[in-house]
């Protein structure tokens, strides 16, 4: 056993049970003590998994339990900066809510931990560990603010179809070890590339477990949840939801279907592009007829999505997989910018909510480039990135993601998405043109400390900044799929 592997699982562990107890021990209206220690502990883990990405390391851990490798320590990094940025923008929010306090820090916490063990797994178990970890802390957040009906509901939806996607997962994994008698990926790796016996129990394996994958996603026709969580989740709760555990499903997605059932890729490949497609449709287009902006975010994430799908199915051309270092790092950098898109957004929204007024409305934004010009400039930013227009990070993220399709040869399928993204542009122009060109329809009221502040403009320089040298991310993301993958 080499625990190396296994640090920040561990370090991030015993901080979830310290900011517990602090906030026993400690009282104070604030919790000031729990935070303190939460927002420690994140900043030390981005140190350590940077250190770690650095080591260049690649090995199977824990009695080959948990892979040690490049990949896994960017995508934790990553994960941990989500969660940081998403409670120093939720503190004032969930303070006025009645929601602030060590049960929201510790769950979060305990969430990124069930996220950082889906990200590290060799094991089919402990991808589901993992994810039931990070599922059931999540369903407990969504429900945090028990005074709330329409909170309770959304956490009712999304147990009940969490647990039904956990089961169509389990079926798949089962059906993958009775066709290959092991829950170790590279074992089963190793299987499918052998001529199977069985190859029905096997592509049936396939099918449940890439529903189970696009219903953590996001993706349609496994989207049903994910409207609903945005609208009716406090705002903090659905930054948790919407960021961090993204990484941690592309993990699984890249750990089940790359690492584990890459020979069987002619198979999911074709499933994945049916659930992009979908995905990019009915996002773009449910998403124009809202008038909830979280709604609006929520199939927008649906559509963007669909974009992430359209990488992972790029890695292998007529059964060659020489490209899958492009595919899958440039699925990686879309990944990276719209979690950092995806925090602005929310975190903007939060910033313009108070005591009685959620600020979701797309018409609550109307006139902010008159009343509070830099938090419009860093929302159109957002929106601007998110639409993929030049030259923000969404416009190089799609172009570096097409690129990798077009080289599959399916010209039709590149068409296609150009021509949903640009119907899609519209409704991120519209709360740009709300902003600038209408009248203030109420006072905006912003409530936040100095520390959210100054992330929130780090946050939106940095989507401009990503759009304009991306040279830097890129290459740390085609470097740690390609060292992950030899």
């Amino acid at each position: 056993m080499n625990w190396i592997a296994v640090y920040p699982e561990i370090f991030l562990l015993v901080m979830a049970c310290l900011v517990m107890l602090a906030d026993v021990f400690f009282r104070d209206p604030q919790h000031r003590a729990a935070y303190a220690l939460s927002v420690l502990c994140l900043v030390l883990l981005v140190v350590l998994c940077g250190a770690l990405y650095a080591d260049g390391g690649r090995m199977l851990a824990m009695q080959r339990m948990v892979w040690y490798d490049p990949m896994a320590n960017l995508l934790k990094m990553f994960a941990a900066v989500a969660t940081l940025f998403s409670l120093v923008y939720g503190q004032r929010y969930a303070l006025d809510r009645g929601m602030w306090g060590g049960e929201l820090m510790s769950l979060a916490l305990f969430s990124l931990l069930g996220q950082f063990i889906m990200i590290s797994a060799s094991n089919l178990l402990m991808v589901y560990l993992g994810l039931e970890l990070m599922s059931l802390s999540l369903y407990a957040l969504v429900a945090l603010r028990r005074d709330s009906a329409v909170a309770t509901e959304a956490a009712m939806k999304y147990f009940v179809l969490g647990a039904l996607a956990s089961g169509f997962l389990l079926y798949g994994m089962s059906m993958i070890y009775g066709a290959t008698g092991s829950l170790d990926l590279s074992v089963i790796f190793q299987s499918t590339s052998l001529e199977p016996l069985n190859r029905a129990a096997l592509v049936l394996g396939v099918v449940f477990i890439v529903a189970g994958v696009a219903f953590k996603f996001g993706a349609a026709p496994f989207h049903m949840w994910l409207p609903d969580v945005y609208q009716g989740a406090p705002t903090v709760v659905v930054l948790l939801v919407a960021a961090a555990p993204k990484l941690a499903a592309f993990a699984m997605a890249i750990r089940l279907l790359v690492l584990g059932l890459f020979p069987l890729a002619v198979d999911w490949q074709q499933m994945l592009m049916v659930l992009a497609v979908l995905s990019l449709v009915v996002g773009n287009f449910a998403a124009i007829a809202q008038t909830n902006l979280k709604r609006m975010l929520a199939y927008s994430t649906i559509s963007q999505i669909g974009f992430v799908l359209l990488g992972l199915m790029s890695g292998m051309v007529n059964g060659n997989g020489m490209s899958s270092s492009q595919a899958y790092g440039a699925a990686v950098f879309y990944m990276l910018v719209y979690v950092l898109s995806t925090l602005g957004t929310f975190g903007i929204i939060m910033f313009l909510a108070h005591e009685g007024f959620e600020a979701e409305e797309l018409r609550d934004f109307a006139g902010l480039g008159k009343t509070h010009p830099w938090l419009a400039g860093i929302m159109a930013f957002l929106m601007f990135s998110l639409a993929g227009i030049p030259p923000f990070a969404g416009f190089y993220a799609k172009f570096v993601v097409l690129q990798s399709l077009l080289a599959t040869g399916r010209v039709w399928l590149v068409v296609l998405a150009v021509l949903l993204s640009v119907i899609g542009a519209f409704y991120y122009l519209r709360l740009v043109k709300l902003m600038y060109f209408d009248a203030p329809t109420r006072e905006h009221k912003v409530r936040a400390s100095g520390s959210a502040w100054a992330l929130m403009s780090l946050n939106g320089l940095a989507v401009l900044a990503l759009g304009i040298v991306p040279g830097g991310l890129m290459t740390l993301c085609y470097q740690a799929i390609t060292n992950t993958l030899r």
